[in-house]
Order: structure tokens, then C-alpha cells, then sequence
């Protein structure tokens, strides 16, 4: 895909072009294991760019970068910045230190394969060891964050036992919720949050969108997709059959909402869709062979380069669609 389809505007429910860039944005954040260092990088660049934010939508490694924002804003934006670059730093660091990190990383790069059905996270991380936790614990007061948020925040959980999408708002918010939204079930122990077991909120909704479009008052959403919707090669063996397979699964949810949302755009369905302006920024448009990289490479090197493209992109995207 080329770099001119980068940057597009999904829908519009107006014909005369709106102010441009906007002053403020709601967004919608995917998740994608590391690939939410590209995510990284658009707020970053937003951030630089002077862009406020009304609501925020995320999921699992969106949810995180959701919460690093709002509680950096807290003190500025400076310091969300200062934030998000020192949670992803601290991942990177302490992924040499992650407990049976070979096999935990071996299960994945597989694609759940064989070895998903002989050991549990039970098994190979019996103390349940969990950087993200001591990452979320150190970079994010939660107390201060459910009390004085600048920013409406929409964390997305699956509620285990019915499968149905749970979300956390702001004054639900706290460790144990974001890390309910990135708990993939093969590789971390269930999250349970008053009482309840939760697992990665990407099973259901990947991110929220149509939620996030009820809660926002903004004229303009942002969706920051960061997993690959297409392969150019075919997969021929399992792993990268699997792998495949959890990429479709994991944008379904996004392309049922976004359907849904152009249907009530086209019919005007009310005031707010009347004034409705989707965009999408795309990590696989801007970052080569994305659809072949690991999700669960916290390589520092490889983080810099997804947030860098994430920064490029925002700058495409502002340029483009304000063309």
C-alpha cells in the first residue's frame, strides 16, 4: 500500500472541509503488543502538534498508551510525553528479565501452537511475575487519575464467563482494570477486578468505537490501528497460519464497528453522526513487512522504529487530509 493511502479520511458527514488540523480529537487506539509503540509515536507527534483529546478508546496495549497519556496530561503535556517514552523504555529493559521468557516468547512467535496445550501460565509463570504491572504501577497514579482525568478514558475488557465486552471508565480505573484489557490468557494469569475474571479486551472490541463515539464530543475521532489487516504472502505452516489467523480475529471487531458507524453516517442517524469525522492512521502503511514482525519483540531498537514511523504517519495524516 502506498504511502498517499496512508493517510485517509474513512467518512465524513459534511461536504465542506473542516478546520484543519483539528484542536481536538477523540481517538480510538488498537491493540497489538508492542506494535503499540507505533501508537506511541502518533501521540507523541499529536502531543508535539498542540492537539487536545476528548475521549479515548483503547485496548490492551491501547489501553495502556490511553492511560500513560491521561496521566501524563495531568502535569502537561511535556510530561505525557516524558511518560510514554519511560513506559517503553522500562518494557524493553525488563524483557531480558521476564520469568521462562524463551518459551513464553517461543509460544507466541508460534502463534499458539502445540506448546500453548502443554503449558499454562500457571505452569511456566506459577508467581505470575508481571513487568507490565510494575511499569503501570510505577508510571501511573490511579487515585489521582480517577479523580482529576483531563481526558474521558474507555478501556475495553472480556469479561470471561459470557465472553461480552466490559468497559472500564474513569472512575473504575486502576491497575488491575488495564491490565484485565491486556491479558491474553495463554501467556498472563486471568485478572480478576472485583471478583469478576477478565481477559484481553482485543477478543471483543479492538478498540471500542461505537462507545467511544457515544461518550465524545469531538467532530473529529481518530482510529490508530496497529495491527496488520493484510498479508502479502500466503501463510503455508502453522505458525504462520496461526499468526494470521489472530491478525484477522484481532481486526474483525474494528471492521464490524466502523460498518456499523458508516451506516448511521450515510443515514445522518443524528446530530453528532451528522457532524462525524472518522480518520485512520495505519501502522502497516508506514512500517515495511509489519505482517511478518513479532508482537512480542520489545527490542529497543524495534520500539524506536515503530514509534518513529507512528510519528511520520501523524504528520502525513494532518498534511493530507488537510490538503
Amino acid at each position: 500500500m502506498g504511502i498517499m493511502e496512508q493517510a485517509r479520511t474513512l467518512v465524513g458527514a459534511k461536504a465542506s472541509a473542516p478546520v484543519w488540523p483539528p484542536k481536538r480529537l477523540s481517538l480510538a487506539l488498537q491493540g497489538g503488543g508492542s506494535f503499540g509503540a507505533f501508537t506511541w509515536g502518533v501521540l507523541d507527534r499529536l502531543l508535539e502538534r498542540g492537539i487536545a483529546f476528548d475521549a479515548i478508546s483503547g485496548a490492551s496495549a491501547g489501553a495502556v498508551n490511553a492511560v500513560l497519556l491521561a496521566s501524563g496530561l495531568l502535569e502537561g503535556r511535556d510530561e505525557a510525553r516524558a511518560r510514554l517514552a519511560s513506559f517503553w523504555r522500562r518494557m524493553s529493559d525488563s524483557a531480558s528479565f521476564l520469568p521462562a521468557t524463551s518459551l513464553a516468547t517461543a509460544m507466541m512467535g508460534a502463534g499458539f501452537s502445540a506448546l500453548t496445550r502443554a503449558f499454562s501460565p500457571y505452569q511456566f509463570n506459577p508467581f505470575d511475575l508481571n513487568p507490565l504491572r510494575e511499569a503501570l504501577t510505577a508510571e501511573v497514579d490511579f487515585e489521582r487519575l480517577r479523580a482529576q482525568s483531563p481526558v474521558k478514558l474507555l478501556v475495553a475488557a472480556t469479561r470471561v464467563r459470557d465472553g461480552q465486552l466490559r468497559i472500564f471508565r474513569n472512575p473504575e480505573l486502576c491497575v488491575e482494570s488495564v491490565l484485565a484489557s491486556a491479558c491474553l490468557p495463554l501467556i498472563h494469569h486471568t485478572i480478576e477486578v472485583e471478583g469478576e475474571p477478565y481477559w484481553d479486551g482485543g477478543y471483543v472490541a479492538n478498540p471500542p468505537l461505537i462507545p467511544l463515539v457515544q461518550a465524545s464530543d469531538a467532530a473529529n475521532l481518530l482510529i490508530v490501528q496497529v495491527t496488520p489487516a493484510k498479508s502479502e504472502r500466503l501463510p503455508t505452516n502453522p505458525s504462520e497460519i496461526v499468526k494470521r489467523l489472530d491478525q484477522i480475529h484481532f481486526n474483525a471487531t474494528l471492521n464490524a464497528e466502523l460498518e456499523a458507524l458508516k451506516v448511521g453516517l450515510m443515514l445522518r442517524a443524528t446530530p453528532k453522526l451528522r457532524r462525524l469525522h472518522i480518520g485512520r492512521i495505519a501502522a502497516q502503511d508506514e512500517f515495511e513487512g509489519l505482517a511478518d514482525e513479532n508482537a512480542t519483540n520489545l527490542g529497543w531498537d524495534f520500539l524506536e522504529r515503530l514509534r518513529d514511523s507512528g510519528r511520520n504517519a501523524t504528520d502525513v495524516w494532518i498534511a493530507q487530509t488537510g490538503a
